[in-house]
């Protein structure tokens, strides 16, 4: 799969801080930025920035490839694989709903099928596509830099720590330790914010990475 890039940036940090980060702050905020996308990938199973060309290996449902990654911008290549992983050349006839699914009602081989294809087991396609967001939805974007922020402005790097005076040493913890510290943390009102990007389940399935 290719490289993705985070999902927010150290500018998209400042604009709602209404000011520069801090050098403390910038030294900081990559790692942040990049385990804060990091988790709302694993959640939402989505990458959600623009990934070009990307292969993957699927199983039909009947006649059917439903693509995992939204949105898909364009299909550029379908080919059968066969059972001793070798594929055809490029498979013509098939069509692309324009959202996420390919039917092969109609699809072709260009010159023979693979050895063992149409044979024991269910049949397999490469396909390449390309897809996701230009630019980041605003609602992931809010997400990712709500995790960071919460991390970046805490005022300890004391995981449930809210409050602290240095002289006469003083703090206070939060109650249940909710608060974060020296990592980023998904509460359930960001999984509840990202919910609308996660994954549809039914009728795909996913073989492996092309």
């Amino acid at each position: 799969m290719n490289a993705v890039a985070d999902l927010a940036t150290e500018q998209d940090l400042a604009d709602r801080l209404g000011r520069d980060l801090t050098e403390e702050e910038q030294a900081r905020a990559p790692a942040l930025l990049a385990d804060a996308s990091a988790l709302v990938r694993d959640f939402t199973r989505q990458d959600l920035t623009a990934v070009a060309d990307d292969p993957i290996i699927l199983r039909p449902v009947g006649m059917m490839l439903r693509l995992p990654q939204r949105p898909v911008t364009a299909v550029t290549f379908v080919a059968a694989v066969g059972a001793d992983g070798t594929t055809t050349g490029a498979l013509t006839g098939w069509s692309w709903d324009g959202r996420d699914k390919v039917d092969l009602s109609c699809a072709t081989p260009a010159g023979s099928w693979p050895l063992g294809w149409r044979g024991p087991g269910p049949d397999t396609y490469r396909v390449v596509y390309s897809h996701g967001y230009t630019p980041v939805p605003p609602g992931v974007l809010a997400v990712v830099c709500a995790m960071v922020l919460r991390t970046l402005l805490s005022p300890s790097m004391t995981a449930g720590m809210v409050a602290e005076r240095i002289g006469a040493y003083n703090y206070q913890l939060q109650q249940g330790g909710g608060a974060p510290g020296a990592t980023v943390v998904m509460t359930a009102a960001d999984e509840k914010a990202l919910a609308r990007w996660g994954p549809r389940r039914a009728g795909m399935i996913q073989v492996e990475a092309g």
